[in-house]
């Protein structure tokens, strides 16, 4: 597998479900959200470094877990911004000189499974940036002034995107760079790349593979973590 360090924003305050601790540390089992999904990723061979980006409330919740999930692989607490691309920006100044493939995955996406990330590695590897996604199942309609259709794009055109997003550190660094440049904010860091006109491969992804964003999502994640998945 190649050598990558992983970054995984977790500044979010997760208003969508609602509640007083943001999503990424919310409790299910005895370990937070975050936890749980840096278990997916801390046996993998080729990890040289973790790189967590959070709100300044939450670091020393985040640095006590260094000792029970890191295994000794070289762990570090980056600062949050106000923004997701804030705070993937601030964590992408750690990434080791050593390591040539950066991976970013959402805190609140804990059903990742190894072989989306291996796929999505060796997609970067080639192309310089991969992303994982589902075809989209239901008719999309993109809506104008007023609420009324203007278009129905073809799904079969289209993607979920969802993470492991994963790019070569010079690709994603000069994404970034073009990105501030031109006061662009994007959707995701894959947006970036796009925005400068980069290429993205698109790898298969799973629907077990969800983010945890709204209350129903919550309580899935509760009662696949609970069963054991």
């Amino acid at each position: 597998m190649e050598n990558f360090s992983l970054i995984i924003p977790a500044a979010g305050r997760g208003a969508r479900i609602g509640g007083p601790i943001p999503k990424p540390f919310i409790e299910i089992g005895g370990k937070t959200i975050l936890e749980h999904t840096l278990s997916r990723f801390t046996g993998a061979e080729g990890l040289q470094q973790i790189i967590i980006a959070t709100s300044g409330e939450w670091v020393e919740r985040v640095q006590a877990m260094e000792e029970r999930l890191t295994e000794g692989i070289p762990f570090h607490v980056a600062e949050g911004g106000e923004e997701r691309q804030s705070s993937v920006k601030n964590a992408l100044s750690e990434v080791l000189d050593a390591v040539d493939l950066v991976v970013v995955h959402d805190a609140v996406r804990p059903f990742v499974s190894l072989d989306i990330l291996i796929r999505c590695l060796n997609a970067a590897a080639e192309y310089g940036a991969a992303i994982s996604g589902i075809p989209v199942k239901d008719t999309i309609k993109r809506i104008g002034d007023g609420g009324y259709v203007v278009e129905t794009p073809d799904r079969h055109e289209l993607i979920q995107a969802q993470t492991p997003q994963v790019f070569s550190k010079r690709v994603l660094r000069d994404a970034f760079h073009h990105a501030s440049l031109n006061d662009f904010i994007g959707t995701d860091d894959a947006s970036l790349v796009e925005f400068a006109g980069g290429g993205v491969k698109v790898v298969r992804g799973a629907e077990e593979n969800f983010k945890i964003t709204w209350p129903s999502d919550l309580a899935m994640a509760r009662k696949l973590l609970t069963d054991g998945f």
